[in-house]
């Protein structure tokens, strides 16, 4: 009996709250945007589930109550785990990040010409090898940060022992999948900029991407047919891997009339013009049976067309709060790395789902990338929980000093 009532009493209300540590808002958020992504994923796949599994309409449903069952316990004993570790072992994940990514090159699964996926033999899960590679980049360069402060400021010394992971991770990202090695690149000078690194050094990197960015935004108006509304046929040199691609979504996006825009895109436009400010009702959305990916990359157009503007704010209120908190867990960290780690892996997402709601708006060039905790589930959606435990991890130690401060104040007087 006394067994029964100990197995109990952790979990009770007070006996979860115990072990549950950390930032309790970002508890409540990751609670709140899985609710949303059943709510969401059900509603987008509805149709789909029908129509493949002959009237089963629970059959994602059920998938994304799993993921997010299996998510949560990584987010729980991530958080769990003395964020120092992940110092330790940051130097080793990141080779190990190298030597995946190079293998997804010429050995993984191709879609569209590029490599992004490899297949996990016993379990038959997909992995998306760039996600691994997000954060192991992170954990090392929050590393390399917090130690290199002394000669942050001196351009051999500090900003290129920096750069040069920044650099390998972000090349060999770029040629499958160039939205998400921008995005990496991006979040990672912006760590360096709170990292105390010369804005000069910053400028210079800024510039040297630049450079081929605008040249691939060149060829793309030089090999557009304005009349035709089409891309014109392509020299052999820029006929390589997902050169043509890159080129054809600049198109899209800069220079097609309304309706010369991809398919998908103009769905997601008559998605967002019938949400209207209140939205058609939970469950309502038209447009699932016709944008492509109404479940990962364009759930947020399904939110706006169910839930109207007010769901959609609603989304990037929960964000910025998220946002928001991990910036009060970097200003109270004491220590250096915990403090980088914690704001590299929350930019990261923020800024992620930052661009898919661009995307599905008509903001932003097509990406493919998905909605943090809300798309449904995958090994991306387990990553994003194992960087949130990260987060709930340096937020555990803080709460932690803080009480121990406390109690030594208490003591002394």
């Amino acid at each position: 009996m006394s067994q029964f009532s100990e197995i109990a009493s952790k979990f009770s209300p007070s006996g979860l709250k115990d072990k549950t540590r950390g930032d309790k808002v970002i508890w409540a958020i990751v609670i709140v945007l899985s609710l949303v992504s059943l709510l969401v994923v059900y509603s987008a796949t509805n149709s789909l589930a029908y129509k493949m599994y002959k009237g089963n309409n629970f059959i994602y449903l059920l998938k994304q109550i799993g993921f997010i069952s299996l998510g949560i316990v990584v987010v729980y004993f991530a958080h769990r785990v003395n964020y120092t570790i992940y110092s330790r072992v940051a130097k080793m994940m990141f080779y190990i990040s190298i030597v995946l990514l190079i293998y997804t090159l010429l050995f993984g699964a191709k879609i569209n010409d590029g490599s992004r996926w490899i297949k996990l033999p016993i379990i038959n899960l997909t992995i998306q090898t760039s996600d691994i590679a997000k954060l192991s980049l992170f954990m090392y360069l929050s590393r390399l940060l917090s130690k290199k402060q002394e000669f942050i400021k001196d351009f051999k010394k500090g900003f290129l022992p920096l750069m040069v992971p920044v650099v390998i991770i972000c090349g060999l990202i770029a040629p499958a999948n160039l939205s998400t090695a921008l995005l990496t690149g991006a979040t990672s000078m912006l760590l360096l900029f709170i990292g105390r690194a010369s804005m000069k050094h910053i400028a210079i990197v800024g510039a040297a991407v630049a450079v081929p960015v605008i040249i691939l935004i060149l060829i793309a108006g030089a090999y557009y047919d304005k009349a035709e509304g089409k891309q014109k046929e392509l020299p052999a040199i820029l006929s390589v891997g997902r050169i043509p691609t890159w080129i054809k979504r600049v198109q899209d996006f800069r220079y097609a009339k309304k309706d010369e825009s991809p398919y998908q895109v103009q769905q997601a436009k008559i998605a967002v013009a019938k949400g209207g400010v209140f939205g058609l009702g939970p469950g309502n959305s038209e447009q699932r049976n016709f944008l492509p990916h109404p479940y990962s990359d364009y759930i947020y157009a399904i939110i706006i067309e169910e839930y109207g503007m007010i769901g959609a704010a609603f989304i990037i209120f929960i964000y910025m709060v998220f946002l928001f908190r991990s910036i009060k867990i970097f200003r109270k960290c004491p220590y250096a790395f915990g403090a980088f780690l914690a704001l590299a892996l929350s930019f990261t997402l923020v800024i992620q789902a930052m661009t898919n709601m661009a995307v599905n708006v008509g903001l932003f060039p097509v990406t493919g990338v998905t909605l943090p905790l809300v798309s449904m589930g995958g090994s991306s959606f387990l990553f994003t929980c194992l960087s949130i435990g990260i987060i709930l991890s340096v937020a555990r130690n803080v709460e932690e000093n803080e009480g121990d401060s406390k109690q030594t104040k208490e003591v002394v007087a």
